[in-house]
């Protein structure tokens, strides 16, 4: 009984994975043809304004081109190298790492509609308090 279980479950997990892998690539390569055309030296120009319309920007951009956290790194020292402001930088690595615009169909499919748009909605938020926190912070200690 156990091991008709084990064929039963490999089984869903095996159907589950084969239905979501062309949206899974798919998102992937969206990903990465958007990080590849975005050079840090054009994502440097959209900033600059106020540090609200900063961290909008930033958190908005990390939203879209999420990806590995090395590159959002990367990407970060670049910006900060180019004046970029530090709670600009930080939403953006932020939202980077825990939001994903491009991931959301994938995301809605595996864990349901509802809960991948709240989560995005809220690591947006998230993104942009934790930025300004950090900036804030910083200042203090310094």
């Amino acid at each position: 009984m156990n091991k008709n279980r084990l064929s039963v479950s490999i089984s869903k997990t095996i159907n589950a994975f084969t239905s979501t892998l062309p949206i899974i690539l798919g998102m992937l390569l969206l990903t990465s043809l958007i990080v590849k055309t975005l050079p840090a030296a054009t994502v440097s120009r959209w900033f600059h304004q106020s540090s609200f319309i900063d961290v909008i920007i930033g958190a908005s951009a990390g939203s879209i081109a999420a990806g590995h956290p090395v590159a959002s790194y990367l990407l970060g020292g670049e910006l900060l190298d180019s004046g970029v402001s530090m709670i600009a930088v930080t939403a953006l690595i932020v939202s980077w790492v825990t939001v994903g615009f491009f991931q959301l169909p994938a995301e809605m499919l595996v864990l349901g509609t509802r809960f991948a748009i709240y989560r995005n909605l809220t690591c947006f938020v998230s993104a942009i308090a934790v930025a300004y926190l950090t900036v804030y912070t910083i200042e203090l200690l310094t």
